[in-house]
């Protein structure tokens, strides 16, 4: 009998970013972690903004975290569906980039979250980087 997937959590975003060749951390004015390579951010937790609020209450998510993401296509094709955890705002309009609140990172599986993770990083990384990480970990359909 398969087993049933692991979902994701908080921790793994940390992990699976720090798994990630030539990665540094940075940190933003209230130590929210910026995850990046060669200078260039791939993973950042945001700080509450005004952009990013509970229709309900009106209250700030304290918890969204930004992953870039490799095209406009690939933003859009995580954001249309209403299910998905996975949103943007204006503030992000042009931005190949999608955000998602640690609350909603169950909805994911360890497996959707490394992809994603990986996919950032490959969107930020230099060519040279990017193709000897690919050399190594071939994709699907490569």
């Amino acid at each position: 009998m398969p087993t049933k997937p692991r979902c994701a959590r908080l921790a793994d975003v940390h992990d699976l970013a720090l798994a990630m060749p030539h990665v540094t951390v940075e940190y933003g004015p209230a130590e929210n972690p910026v995850y990046q390579v060669g200078a260039k951010s791939f993973i950042f937790f945001r700080t509450p903004r005004p952009d990013a609020v509970d229709p309900e209450t009106g209250d700030r998510y304290p918890d969204v975290i930004v992953f870039w993401v490799p095209s406009e296509s690939d933003k859009q094709a995580l954001v249309q569906d209403p299910d998905s955890p996975f949103f943007t705002t204006p503030h992000f309009k042009g931005h190949s980039s999608v955000l998602l609140r640690s609350a909603r990172l169950p909805e994911l599986t360890l497996q959707e979250l490394t992809e994603i993770i990986q996919d950032a990083w490959l969107s930020r990384a230099s060519a040279t980087r990017a193709r000897a990480w690919l050399a190594e970990h071939p994709r699907p359909g490569d």
